[in-house]
C-alpha cells in the first residue's frame, strides 16, 4: 500500500470517526437540545456512513468490491446535502411541509437505486472500471445522466443553504453571527470540494469530499459547545418584525413609508409595496380615512386614539416613536405601532355603562347620578345659575309587590322610568335613587320650572297604567322639588334632603301630588 493511499485512508477514517463521536455526543445529550438536534443527528449519521463506506472502498482489490462499497456510500452521500438544507430551514424558523420533505429526498433515493442497479442500465455510470494505470482501489468512471442530476441536485442544496444563511446575516444579532459563520463554512467546505471533484480538478480515482468532512465536524462541534448551536436558536429580526401582533410601519427620516409588517397588512388590506416611498399623509389617509389628521413625525414619543367609521367603526391606538442610532441623537426614521382596540373599547364602554346604570331600568344609578350632579351643581354655583332637584317615588309600591309579586313590581319600575324618559331632555339627569324612588337633577332650571316638569310627569304616570299581561295597574307618584339657594354652606346633599322633605310633605298631603320645598 503506497503512502498516498495510506494518507487518504487515514484522513477519511479520522473524518468518519469524528462525525461518529459528534453524533454520539449529541445523541446522548439530546434532551438538553432543541428539536433541531434531530436534523443534526440525521445529517451526521449520513456523513458517517459516507465516510466509512469510502474508507472500506479504499481497501478493495476487485471491481466487485469497489461497486459494493460505492452502493454503501450512497446510503449516506446523496442524503447529506438535503439533510443539511432541512437543518438550515429549521434553524432559520421555516416550516417545511411533509410533502416538500418527501420531494426533497426523491433525488437521493433515486440516485441510490440507480447506482445499485447500474449494471442493468448504465444510467448512473456509463463506465465503472478499475483505473488502468493506478490499479485498485482507484476507479475510472464515466458518469451517466442520473449521476449528473444527482450532482446538480447536491450543488443546488448547498447553494440554497448558503443563500438562506446569508439572507439572515444582517438581521441576526452579532452575538449569534458566529453560529451563522460556522454553518456557512461547514456547507462551503464540502460544496467547494465537491465542485472541484465534479470538474475533475482533484487526484484521479479519488473522492476528496469524505476527507474534508472531518474539518466540518470539528467546526460544528466547536459551534455546538461554544455558541450553543443546538440549545439557543437565534430569531432573525425579520421574523420578529413579522410575528409581532401589532401593526408596525417604518418611515425614513423624511417621513416616507419604507416597511410594514404582516400584522399591519392584515389590519389594512389596502397596504402593499406600491406605497413604499409615499409620504405618511397619503398612507395615513388610506388607512384611517381622509377626515383623519396624521401625525407629524418628530423627535418625541406620541400616542393617539384614531377612530374610523367605514365600512365599520374601528378604534386604533397609534404610538409613534423616533428611531435613533444607538449612542447618537441623530434621527434615522420613525416607527409607528398600531393596535386595534375596538373590542377593548366596546367592552370598556359596556362595563362603564353597567357601572353607571341601574340594571333593571337602564337609567343612571345613584352613584353615577351623584357624580354627574356634583359637577352640575358646582357649575351652577360658579356661574350663579339655578339648580333644582326633584325626588319622587311610586305610591303604595309595597302593595303592588304584595298583590302582584316582585316581578310585577319590577315591571312597574321599568314602566315608570320609560314614561318619564319620554318627557325629559338630554341635559336632565335622571336616575333611580333607590327602591321605588327616582331623582332628577335640573341644571339652569328654577323650582317653578321643576314643579311644572314634575306635574307633567305625575299626570302621565297616573294616566298611563302599567300593563301586566292582560291587566292594567294604575300607578301614581309623589314629587318633592327643591331649588338651590346659592349659599356657600349649602351642598348637593342638603339640596337633596330639602327635596326629600318636600316629597314627604306630598305624601302627607294625600300622595299623587307635587310639593316644592319652602325655606323658612
Amino acid at each position: 500500500m503506497d503512502s498516498a493511499l495510506t494518507t487518504y485512508m487515514t484522513l477519511v477514517t479520522v473524518s468518519g470517526t469524528l462525525n461518529l463521536f459528534l453524533g454520539l455526543y449529541v445523541f446522548f445529550r439530546r434532551r438538553l437540545y432543541s428539536e433541531l438536534s434531530t436534523y443534526f443527528l440525521a445529517g451526521t449519521a449520513a456523513i458517517t456512513i459516507y465516510c466509512f463506506g469510502y474508507t472500506f472502498s479504499l481497501t478493495s482489490s476487485t471491481l466487485e468490491e469497489l461497486r459494493f462499497w460505492s452502493v454503501v456510500q450512497y446510503f449516506g452521500m446523496p442524503f447529506c446535502p438535503p439533510l443539511g438544507l432541512l437543518f438550515v430551514l429549521k434553524y432559520l424558523g421555516y416550516k417545511v411541509p411533509r410533502p416538500a420533505v418527501a420531494t426533497l429526498f426523491a433525488v437521493p433515493v433515486l440516485s441510490l437505486l440507480s447506482n445499485a442497479t447500474n449494471r442493468f442500465h448504465h444510467l448512473h455510470y456509463k463506465q465503472y472500471e478499475i483505473h488502468p494505470v493506478l490499479g485498485p482501489p482507484y476507479n475510472d468512471i464515466e458518469v451517466g445522466p442520473t449521476y449528473v442530476v444527482m450532482g446538480a441536485f447536491i450543488l443546488l442544496c448547498f447553494i440554497c443553504s448558503h443563500l438562506l444563511l446569508l439572507s439572515r446575516w444582517k438581521d441576526t444579532d452579532r452575538a449569534y453571527r458566529p453560529q451563522l459563520a460556522a454553518l456557512l463554512a461547514a456547507h462551503f467546505i464540502p460544496m467547494a470540494t465537491s465542485f472541484l471533484y465534479l470538474i475533475g480538478a482533484t487526484p484521479a480515482g479519488i473522492d476528496p469530499v469524505p476527507m474534508v468532512c472531518g474539518a466540518t465536524s470539528l467546526l460544528m462541534w466547536w459551534t455546538v459547545e461554544s455558541n450553543r448551536l443546538l440549545t439557543i436558536i437565534p430569531i432573525a429580526k425579520d421574523a420578529i418584525f413579522h410575528s409581532i401582533g401589532d401593526g408596525v410601519l417604518v418611515l425614513d427620516r423624511e417621513g416616507r413609508l419604507v416597511e410594514f409588517n404582516d400584522s399591519c397588512r392584515n389590519l389594512f388590506p389596502a397596504l402593499d409595496q406600491s406605497l413604499f416611498g409615499q409620504p405618511l399623509e397619503s398612507v395615513w389617509k388610506m388607512m384611517f380615512g381622509p377626515a383623519s389628521a396624521p401625525f407629524t413625525p418628530g423627535t418625541e414619543y406620541e400616542e393617539r386614539e384614531v377612530q374610523t367609521g367605514e365600512p365599520e367603526e374601528r378604534i386604533f391606538r397609534v404610538r409613534i416613536s423616533p428611531l435613533k442610532q444607538r449612542g447618537r441623537r441623530e434621527l434615522r426614521g420613525t416607527v409607528m405601532i398600531i393596535t386595534d382596540i375596538t373590542e377593548f373599547k366596546r367592552m370598556q364602554r359596556k362595563l362603564e355603562h353597567l357601572a353607571n346604570h341601574d340594571e333593571l331600568t337602564r337609567i343612571l344609578n345613584r352613584r353615577a347620578f351623584l357624580e354627574h350632579c356634583e359637577k352640575g351643581y358646582a357649575r351652577s354655583r360658579k356661574e350663579r345659575t339655578a339648580f333644582t332637584a326633584v325626588l319622587f317615588d311610586i305610591d303604595h309600591f309595597k302593595r303592588i309587590n304584595d298583590t302582584y309579586g316582585h316581578q310585577a313590581g319590577d315591571r312597574v319600575l321599568v314602566h315608570v322610568a320609560r314614561v318619564c324618559q319620554s318627557f325629559l331632555s338630554d341635559d336632565m339627569l335622571f336616575a333611580r335613587y333607590g327602591g321605588e324612588e327616582f331623582v332628577l337633577g335640573l341644571y339652569g332650571r328654577t323650582a317653578e320650572e321643576g314643579r311644572q316638569l314634575a306635574e307633567r310627569l305625575r299626570e302621565n304616570i297616573a294616566t298611563h297604567p302599567a300593563m301586566l299581561e292582560n291587566e292594567a295597574i294604575r300607578v301614581t307618584s309623589s314629587f318633592g322639588v327643591a331649588q338651590s339657594s346659592g349659599r356657600r354652606d349649602e351642598s348637593l346633599q342638603k339640596l337633596l334632603h330639602f327635596a326629600d322633605e318636600a316629597l314627604y310633605e306630598a305624601k302627607r298631603s294625600g300622595r299623587n301630588r307635587v310639593r316644592v320645598y319652602r325655606r323658612r
